[in-house]
């Protein structure tokens, strides 16, 4: 019989090995009923944040993830497109604000910005934050002076997986190393930028594998504020375009352990979705998941889409999260 530990509301940076893999190895519903206790005791019920995730840079990414149909490595039938304008920027921020999202995200495919880049970037965050919405952006790696150039254009998260366990990395991704995922996410938190910080299943990794990347993030000095949980996309072309599929339960097991070992982050159901049925979604809402993307595109790969979502939480009970305007932000802190 697997050993079951107590856990409770305390913010713990020392998390074991075995820990880790004897809370996911329990029974599903122990460990859902365990992270759905905390969930509770940290985040309003019923609740879910909503994102928009915005590809401001398509293709021709010199890394080689294994995962991704945005490398130049991999023969995708992918159209390369340069940085967008600020103006393509807000106006799908501001559709995102009629959806209902309370944070815009930006992806770009970058091994890393140059100082342009990181100048343009700044323009469309501030442009962001000035439609009311939370901003966020994965740019890849980032030099010295990026995050503080990020931080001061009013950036609210930053986001950078680690994708999978450090023992497993080797196999999905060989042009950058683990170690450099993890410079990225300091040079971010030492800039003041919250962090969003995850990874990906479902890539023929173990459950060890799995359990083992959440306990890097949840042994960082800081958990990271935002922790995206995504199932593999197979996307033909890539070198994981016909890896088996992974049982969803899985997923949720992921979910509840990340809920489990970083107890005030929010848990994100990202990317896969398209592919999950209703109650898979449900499953992982009840293990502690409480933040979706919006919209039909993921970047570059199917979404359920705005509708199909609504009419989902609707059927589940679950509302959106409130947004706070900056007078109503401005009393809470006085």
């Amino acid at each position: 019989m697997n050993k079951i530990y107590k856990i409770n509301n305390t913010l713990r940076h020392d998390w074991a090995s075995d820990e880790a893999k004897s809370l996911i190895d329990q029974p599903l519903l122990d460990l859902v009923y365990q992270a759905q206790t905390i969930h509770r005791s940290n985040f309003p019920k019923n609740e879910i944040q909503k994102s928009k995730l915005l590809s401001i840079k398509t293709g021709s990414c010199p890394e080689d993830c294994s995962y991704c149909s945005q490398s130049a490595h991999h023969n995708v039938d992918l159209k390369k497109e340069p940085l967008i304008s600020l103006s393509e920027v807000v106006k799908a921020a501001e559709a995102a604000v009629e959806e209902g999202a309370t944070r815009f995200c930006m992806g770009a495919a970058w091994r890393g910005p140059t100082d342009k880049n990181i100048d343009q970037v700044c323009d469309m965050v501030e442009a962001v934050n000035n439609l009311g919405l939370e901003s966020c952006v994965t740019l890849g790696l980032l030099k010295d002076g990026h995050a503080k150039k990020l931080a001061d254009s009013g950036l609210n998260y930053y986001n950078h997986n680690i994708d999978t366990s450090e023992e497993f990395y080797n196999t999905i991704i060989r042009t950058r190393k683990f170690s450099d995922r993890l410079d990225t996410l300091e040079k971010v938190r030492n800039a003041g930028v919250k962090v969003c910080s995850g990874g990906i299943i479902g890539m023929g990794e173990t459950r060890t594998d799995r359990a083992e990347m959440l306990r890097t993030l949840s042994n960082l000095e800081e958990h990271p504020e935002s922790v995206p949980i995504n199932m593999l996309i197979r996307i033909p072309g890539t070198p994981l375009g016909n890896v088996e599929p992974l049982d969803h339960i899985e997923l949720v097991r992921t979910i509840a352990l990340a809920r489990i070992m970083m107890p005030m982050s929010t848990v994100r159901l990202s990317a896969g979705r398209a592919e999950m049925s209703n109650s898979t979604q449900a499953l992982c809402f009840l293990a502690g998941a409480s933040s979706i993307f919006l919209g039909d595109v993921l970047l570059t790969a199917d979404n359920p889409g705005t509708d199909q979502d609504n009419n989902m939480l609707e059927n589940f009970g679950l509302k959106g999260e409130a947004k706070i305007s900056f007078k109503e932000e401005i009393k809470i802190v006085s």
